[in-house]
């Protein structure tokens, strides 16, 4: 009776242990998938790709001499662009997307999202999908102005087909620092998986001349560069 006891309880005991077990794992599974639902900020992989992306325009000079500089590096970005500046220069998006860019939505104005009522922030969404529509494929991808969000505002987004994604590198290249301090900000932040901040919606900007450099750099450190739909798809679950 005594090792029948003992048995039981040693039973009990593994029972408990592999059920709490098998919770956590699946706790921390649901736990990544739950956030890569909501907001995506880089990409958890151990392969070296990373995407670059780039905000607020389209800008008649800006992004020009960057899409020159992409052409030359046979390199692809995403570019989260502004309703209002797509809407001044429709021929630059469609240029961007000729050229095997990717277009995702910053909003139409850049406003900040998290001030406003849901209906503003939706009305922000569809103004810039209108706007669009003539030029490149309706986005799949959202960024908010400022990276300002709340869980409502991801919903919004969700509910319109949207993946909200922000960044894990700050280039900080809007405040017009010097093109050397561009790339250290990337050079120093870099890791597999990350999502690289540029801008091009003011002129003049270090952007396009450092950009030309970080690709250099990172290609010489093995990194392939993508677009941020391409990264999503080297998503990878910690086991």
């Amino acid at each position: 009776m005594h090792k029948k006891s003992v048995l039981r309880r040693s039973f009990f005991s593994f029972t408990v242990l592999a059920v709490g077990l098998m919770c956590s794992i699946l706790y921390q599974t649901v736990d990544v998938f739950d956030d890569k639902s909501r907001v995506i900020k880089k990409i958890p992989t151990t392969h070296k790709v990373v995407a670059i992306t780039v905000d607020d325009g389209p800008h008649y000079k800006t992004t020009p001499e960057i899409l020159m500089v992409l052409k030359e590096k046979q390199a692809k970005a995403t570019f989260f662009v502004l309703g209002k500046n797509a809407e001044v220069h429709p021929e630059i998006v469609a240029q961007t997307v000729a050229e095997g860019h990717e277009i995702a939505s910053h909003a139409y104005s850049h406003r900040r999202l998290n001030r406003l009522t849901d209906a503003e922030v939706v009305d922000e969404l569809e103004r810039l999908e209108l706007v669009l529509q003539p030029v490149a494929p309706k986005p799949t991808l959202f960024r908010p102005p400022d990276g300002a969000y709340n869980d409502g505002i991801v919903a919004l987004a969700r509910e319109r087909g949207y993946t909200t994604v922000l960044w894990s590198v700050d280039t900080g290249d809007w405040r017009q620092l010097p093109v050397e301090r561009v790339v250290k900000a990337v050079l120093d932040n870099v890791q597999p998986g990350s999502i690289i901040l540029m801008h091009d919606g003011q002129y003049p900007l270090p952007t396009p001349q450092a950009m030309s450099i970080i690709i250099d750099k990172l290609r010489a450190q093995g990194y392939q560069l993508v677009t941020v739909s391409e990264l999503l798809q080297y998503y990878e679950v910690s086991r």
